[in-house]
């Protein structure tokens, strides 16, 4: 081989370099994807990330997409050759896809969702599903089909959610790029949770999902990955705008090429409690350090107390509206089968009324403006990505966050949510780890629509970190030593 990146383990290669080996004929398609299957077969039965695994369909999609390689002058998709993971929210054409429910353990769909559909036409291989909450509430993954997915950073705590599994598999080096979803942080904390990234995208950048509401500007797609670079990679293969979907926008020429950004001189908007939410002292002690860091890094550095407290009725009050307009159908079989929360916030969706609904309504506009404002004196607002570490596993949500009670299971989410009330892009990333080394990351909020740009701020921070460098130390299924800690 006539170059390597920094190590010889391709499942720590980034998407970008193995799609340059594959398309250099340095690498074939199915030297990837088998050496992704190996890893995932020494470290998934730890972790219990990926789901409906499919090796023998994917190494034999991966031998027709060399057959294709060798064919001159086809043109490959930006993914060729790559293998991905599909979160289990997802339909996947022939391929088990259950929304974490009993009442779905044996779907198979017909038809991919959109962003599946792309995917498999920019030449991704799909190795498997990404475990999740049932019906994606919550964000720590876990569900009576499959079970909980284990943070690679401590097998005893949770791996967040809704994209928990993807965060998971990303950290653990199973698959380079993986697909996520966010409504109130379904991206966002599981990279905090897993020291991966994750985009937020402005809202319609990604056309799919809410097809029950395509006005609806809370739910979206994003990508996943281990480095920023790679985000843009992933964007380049599912951001084309499409008829059914009225927020569409965005060029996916546009995420090509380099992500550079420069540090020196980024105006900062530094928010670590967004609005006085509770933050665990753990999380603050490393949001203090990084604070530092980007000043040290030449950035100016200015803390801002921002009132979004109109955000949190808006977004429980929206959220609520949701469920009834999914589940109140289905509602009397779920109350028999489903976990309480998902019932509870059906129910609290129909004890709406007019009024409430006018007011969140008019609280999301006047957040979105608050937030638009604070973007034309800053480049980035910065806030914390989760307002606690890790928990243990078997636990469902925080009901406590620095001795502060939390009103019901989302109200630990709210640093999340009270940005997705904004309608502004959200890059996650690192922030560093707990003296226990346990991850921490970062929101990097940006310009509404301004998505690219916002990247290269994120593509900056991680060359000055170097936090995505770092990997979990896991031991194999056959009790081999899988990485080493702080490669």
């Amino acid at each position: 081989m006539s170059w390597l990146p920094p190590t010889s383990d391709l499942h720590w290669w980034t998407a970008r370099d193995l799609t340059s080996a594959i398309r250099a004929r340095e690498l074939s398609a199915r030297e990837v994807v088998s050496w992704h299957l190996d890893r995932i077969a020494a470290v998934n039965p730890l972790v219990n990330a990926l789901v409906t695994l499919r090796a023998e369909a994917a190494l034999g999609e991966a031998e027709a997409a060399d057959r294709r390689a060798a064919q001159a002058g086809e043109d490959l998709g930006p993914l060729h050759g790559l293998p991905i993971a599909i979160k289990d929210l997802h339909d996947t054409a022939g391929i088990r896809t259950t929304y974490g429910s009993r009442a779905f353990a044996d779907h198979i769909p017909e038809v991919d969702s959109l962003i599946v559909a792309r995917l498999r036409a920019a030449g991704a291989i799909i190795v498997g599903k990404t475990n999740t909450p049932e019906f994606g509430a919550g964000s720590h993954t876990f569900n009576e089909v499959f079970g909980a997915t284990r943070n690679p950073w401590s097998l005893e705590r949770s791996a967040g959610g809704s994209s928990g599994g993807a965060g998971a598999a990303l950290a653990a080096g199973m698959v380079p790029l993986a697909d996520g979803s966010d409504y109130g942080g379904s991206i966002r904390n599981p990279a905090s949770f897993n020291s991966v990234v994750g985009l937020r995208p402005t809202p319609g950048l990604v056309p799919g999902g809410g097809e029950d509401d395509v006005w609806d500007t809370a739910g979206v797609l994003g990508p996943m990955a281990r480095t920023v670079g790679d985000l843009a990679l992933m964007l380049t293969a599912i951001t084309e705008p499409h008829a059914h979907y009225p927020l569409a926008h965005g060029d996916p020429g546009s995420f090509r090429g380099e992500i550079r950004g420069d540090l020196a001189g980024l105006r900062v908007a530094w928010c670590p409690d967004l609005g006085g939410l509770p933050i665990e002292p753990e999380v603050m002690a490393v949001l203090d350090d990084a604070q530092r860091r980007f000043i040290d890094l030449g950035c100016e550095v200015e803390d801002l107390a921002l009132d979004l407290s109109g955000a949190d009725e808006a977004f429980e009050t929206l959220r609520a509206i949701g469920f009834v307009r999914a589940f109140e159908p289905m509602l009397p079989t779920l109350r028999q089968t489903v976990k309480e929360t998902i019932a509870w916030n059906v129910e609290r969706g129909l004890e709406l009324d007019g009024p409430a609904v006018a007011r969140a309504l008019a609280a999301r506009s006047a957040i979105f403006v608050t937030v638009a404002d604070v973007m034309e004196r800053f480049d980035v607002l910065v806030a914390p990505a989760a307002q606690v570490v890790p928990f243990p596993i078997e636990r469902e949500y925080p009901e406590r966050i620095a001795g502060v009670e939390m009103p019901n299971y989302l109200g630990w989410m709210r640093v999340c949510s009270r940005i997705t009330v904004s309608s502004h892009p959200v890059a996650a990333v690192p922030a560093g780890f707990t003296g226990d080394g346990l991850p921490v990351g970062l929101q990097l909020v940006g310009r509404h629509r301004g998505d690219r740009r916002l990247l290269e701020h994120a593509g900056a921070w991680e060359r000055a970190s170097g936090l995505t460098s770092r990997h979990p130390l896991l031991e194999t299924s056959q009790g081999r030593t899988a990485t080493v800690h702080g490669r």
